[in-house]
């Protein structure tokens, strides 16, 4: 048993520490899912968490999944916690389905410098920055052998033999319609749903949806209002994400780069970014965040794994 683990449950065979997640595998292919307070930007954990961020990004996955499962099934069993979640334990796929209703971000960037195909998809020409695609385009990535996640064709995920052709369509429609869905809740919120992407896994030969979705962390939006004024005269859309943390550290001349040293997280800091992520949630979720302090974790999660006779 790692001695890491900041905690022990009953039958834990393993222990993960992510840059903000800390995953427990229990013998009976249950997961245990504490998304801590800890905050990663340029790919460094800063050195102070901040108040609530687990609870703000666990509660909006947990809404949106809830929101999903008459679409696709998903992981989660039990959320007995505010930063905590239980779930089934798939084997996933080894593609990130990155799906995009906008030409936004690295596809943009791809487009300004000439590209006119994307993993695959023919890119129309004529787009500008931010402009929304006739239809959403998914533009998958896969784990490299060695190294970072490369971007790749549905052709050639099938023709590698890294997911069938069946599975793959099956991924491709759920990605489309849960994408649908989160665009559906966003825009009751005001927002646009700019891009995202989601993970699914497999438990025998069922598809389960797995992991977070449309989180600050892993999607994009844009404030409605305004957005098409701000596109006809080519200014920068008002995003709604975690981007103002990676700007203040750039104002302080960190970009994560050898010899460059982390700004200080003073108490003003911390308390800014941390109301920051509370106003995302609630812009989100349309629904007043509630403060949740928690000091009795382990105790909460044993008693919710014995309930449910794990």
């Amino acid at each position: 048993m790692p001695t890491s683990a900041p905690f022990q449950f009953p039958n834990q065979t393993n222990f993960y520490k992510g840059k903000v997640r800390d995953v427990y595998t229990l013998s009976n292919n249950i997961l245990v899912m504490i998304v801590s307070d800890r905050i990663s930007a340029f790919d460094v954990v800063l050195p102070r968490p901040i108040p609530y961020k687990g609870q703000v990004l666990n509660q909006i996955a947990a809404k949106f999944l809830d929101a999903t499962k008459d679409i696709v099934q998903n992981w989660i069993l039990s959320v007995p916690a505010p930063n905590v979640t239980i779930g089934r334990m798939c084997e996933p796929f080894r593609v990130e389905m990155v799906i995009r209703g906008y030409l936004a971000g690295s596809a943009w960037r791809a487009y300004k410098n000439g590209e006119r195909t994307l993993c695959g998809v023919t890119l129309p020409e004529g787009m500008i920055e931010n402009q929304k695609f006739e239809t959403p385009i998914i533009t998958p990535t896969t784990k490299a052998i060695i190294g970072h996640d490369e971007e790749i064709s549905k052709e050639e995920i099938i023709e590698r033999g890294i997911v069938s052709k069946e599975d793959y369509a099956q991924l491709e429609k759920y990605t489309h319609a849960v994408f649908k869905r989160g665009t559906e809740i966003a825009a009751k919120q005001g927002l646009i749903l700019v891009d995202t992407k989601y993970e699914f896994g497999k438990i025998d030969n069922e598809i389960f949806l797995i992991d977070e979705i449309h989180t600050p962390d892993s999607s994009r939006y844009f404030y409605a209002e305004g957005y098409e004024t701000r596109l006809n005269n080519h200014q920068p859309q008002k995003q709604l994400s975690k981007e103002f943390v990676r700007e203040w550290l750039m104002e302080n001349n960190f970009m994560g780069k050898e010899g460059q040293t982390v700004p200080e997280m003073t108490d003003e800091i911390v308390q800014m970014i941390s109301e920051r992520y509370i106003e995302l949630y609630e812009l989100i979720i349309g629904e007043k965040f509630i403060k949740k302090e928690q000091n009795n974790t382990e105790e909460i999660i044993v008693n919710a794994l014995k309930q449910m006779s794990i």
